[in-house]
């Protein structure tokens, strides 16, 4: 797990990431407004630990640049700031959890890992919900829906829409989905693929799946 700490003071800094690498993360420090926004939207973090005292800009502006740029991570503010009006504002403005200044390590550490693990809790339970358009799979349930109507597709069928919908835009061939979805050597000249295709096409809608002349399908994203 990345971790960004957002600190300017170097002796705090240092500790947090002491702290953090001694249980198994990774930490970089960006100690100023603009070094945080170029950072978070430009790499691969889990998290943001966020001082609001930061040099060219508060800390709850760059929260609310960082979600209005669809920056989903966690944020933890961790600042002196201990009135209410500071803590409403941050939490209101898409923070994740609210810790002042001093504090003790362990829970800081229990805060990040409560954030960590709701996140990736929030993404498993996403991933079995895929949709496009109006047309969504619950992978839960194994059912469809085409706008507020139920459709019921057989097991085969099921797989082969899921197939699709795990790569919107993407052509996939006939060989691949005869291996992915059938699961064993099938006669090449079978025209099974394209007679599921139509199934699909007739109960979850007609222009959805595309043809690629000579490559395989693709799902219209």
């Amino acid at each position: 797990m990345q971790i960004l700490i957002a600190e300017d003071e170097p002796r705090i800094a240092a500790f947090i990431e002491k702290g953090l690498r001694a249980n198994g993360f990774a930490t970089e420090i960006a100690t100023t407004a603009s070094d945080v926004l170029s950072r978070v939207m430009g790499s691969e973090f889990d998290l943001l630990i966020l001082d609001l005292g930061l040099p060219e800009k508060d800390g709850l502006e760059v929260l609310e640049e960082l979600r209005g740029q669809g920056c989903q991570i966690p944020i933890v503010i961790l600042t002196a700031r201990d009135d209410i009006q500071a803590k409403v504002a941050g939490l209101e403005g898409g923070a994740d959890d609210y810790m002042t200044k001093p504090f003790r390590f362990e829970e800081l550490l229990a805060r990040v890992r409560l954030r960590l693990r709701t996140q990736s809790i929030t993404a498993a339970q996403e991933d079995l919900i895929l949709s496009v358009g109006d047309v969504v799979l619950d992978l839960r349930t194994r059912k469809a829906t085409v706008g507020n109507k139920t459709i019921e597709l057989p097991a085969r069928e099921f797989t082969l829409a899921e197939m699709f919908f795990r790569h919107p835009g993407q052509v996939l061939s006939r060989q691949q989905l005869l291996d992915r979805v059938w699961g064993y050597d099938y006669d090449p000249g079978s025209n099974v693929v394209d007679v599921y295709i139509g199934y699909l096409r007739r109960k979850l809608g007609s222009k959805l799946f595309e043809t690629v002349r000579g490559m395989g399908y693709r799902l219209k994203s």
